[in-house]
């Protein structure tokens, strides 16, 4: 499934949302800068339906997307409904309380994909917030533009076409670009003006493309937005959207996880027909494979993104609940543990709670794992008995744990 393969941009240091957001926030998948990290926030080391929930709140309809919160509220999407009859909302949450504040309903392009593999549903893609607008994606039905309030302001079409695996990759806000990867949609990567939807460039092309567009640093102080694609990596120049270099990948297929960048290197993991990833460093120009590329992996993911602590990159297997930790320096693997009690699979991307991962299993299973090159389990909370249905990554907003599931939302603290 391109659940989570929809997420989010490593936002540079000049800051690429305009409007100033909380120290606190979680905008957007993966996190305020892209990583999936927060250094500041301290877990319980264990929950449960019963312990350490700070709040619940009943969801109608299924949802693989992420919660973003963005001056204390939180904003969600679910789909209720069939291929033929499906009826799309966008929600609103007191982050503090779980009150609800509003749900706007959306009318979809019908009818959609008969049949969405992994059945993860209609609203997969995580929207993205800045400090007075919500931005959302629905595939074919287009991307939609709302206040803080709940009133539509814009929607744009970026194409028609469907897969049978939904529509499922994130926006990235990019200054007032909205980047979307609308690969699904047609075979494109698409720039529109946040505040008309007016299209601005378009990158056509794209080839087996699900995570989120990734904005890095190009030379001379230049953005580019990374797309990893079949069997390469892709950098586009984020002002023309004109190709600026391009990386093999060493794998044979495609690869969902969302990117990262460390120190002036990006890595990238997949797991199609081929387990793998590679470590690519950034600044070059054209075909970048011999001079750029400085270490690839004989085993990856294909659904979780990874984080990275402290010189190593941490990611899990999705079916085989194995954690592994790769140096970052060498690409050597230092550990491949199986993580206690199974999570089962895994799509939900880890996040990185001060020196704490958490790897959260589809059916409500969790694990937290110490970060460093020594394997260590600290930690087994598990909610909705281990049987729920939760498809989407964690979000981590003001000392808080949001997760979703299809029956409920989650707020997890001391």
């Amino acid at each position: 499934m391109k659940t989570n393969v929809a997420c989010f941009a490593s936002f540079l240091a000049c800051g690429l949302v305009c409007a100033p957001l909380q120290a606190q926030d979680w905008p957007q998948f993966r996190g305020p800068d892209g990583s999936g990290s927060s250094a500041r926030t301290a877990l319980p080391a264990t929950w449960s339906d019963t312990e350490n929930i700070l709040w619940k709140a009943p969801l109608e309809g299924m949802g693989a997307s992420t919660p973003v919160v963005v001056g204390g509220k939180l904003f969600l999407t679910t789909g209720v409904g069939s291929a033929r009859d499906l009826v799309r909302h966008v929600l609103c949450f007191d982050a503090a309380t779980g009150q609800k504040l509003w749900d706007q309903t959306m009318e979809s392009q019908l009818p959609e994909a008969e049949s969405i593999r992994e059945d993860h549903g209609y609203a997969s893609s995580t929207p993205v917030a800045d400090a007075s607008h919500l931005y959302v994606f629905f595939g074919k039905s287009g991307v939609f533009c709302f206040d803080h309030s709940g009133r539509q302001v814009w929607r744009a079409d970026v194409g028609s076409q469907l897969n049978g695996w939904g529509s499922a990759a994130s926006l990235t806000l990019l200054g007032n670009h909205l980047l979307v990867n609308a690969c699904v949609e047609s075979e494109a990567l698409v720039s529109l003006d946040k505040a008309t939807g007016k299209e601005l460039w378009r990158a056509s092309n794209l080839k087996e493309c699900w995570h989120a567009p990734l904005p890095v640093a190009g030379p001379g102080g230049s953005t580019q937005i990374v797309m990893a694609q079949a069997q390469q990596l892709v950098a586009y120049d984020a002002t023309t959207g004109n190709e600026a270099w391009r990386c093999k990948s060493g794998i044979s297929w495609y690869m969902c996880p969302q990117p990262i960048v460390s120190n002036s290197v990006l890595y990238a993991v997949g797991g199609r027909n081929g387990n793998g990833g590679l470590a690519v460093k950034l600044g070059g120009s054209g075909e970048i494979t011999e001079s750029h590329r400085l270490w690839t992996l004989n085993k990856g993911t294909n659904v979780p993104s990874p984080v990275i602590h402290d010189g190593h990159l941490y990611f899990a297997h999705e079916n085989k609940g194995t954690a592994h930790c790769v140096d970052l320096k060498s690409g050597q693997f230092v550990y491949d543990e199986p993580l206690s009690p199974n999570p089962g699979q895994i799509y939900a991307s880890p996040v990185l709670v001060g020196d704490t991962i958490v790897y959260l299993g589809r059916g409500g299973q969790a694990v937290l794992v110490k970060a460093g090159p020594k394997f260590e389990i600290f930690g087994s909370p598990r909610l909705e008995d281990g049987r729920g249905v939760f498809n989407a990554s964690p979000a981590i907003a003001n000392g808080r744990l949001y997760l979703r599931s299809n029956r409920h939302l989650y707020c997890i603290g001391s």
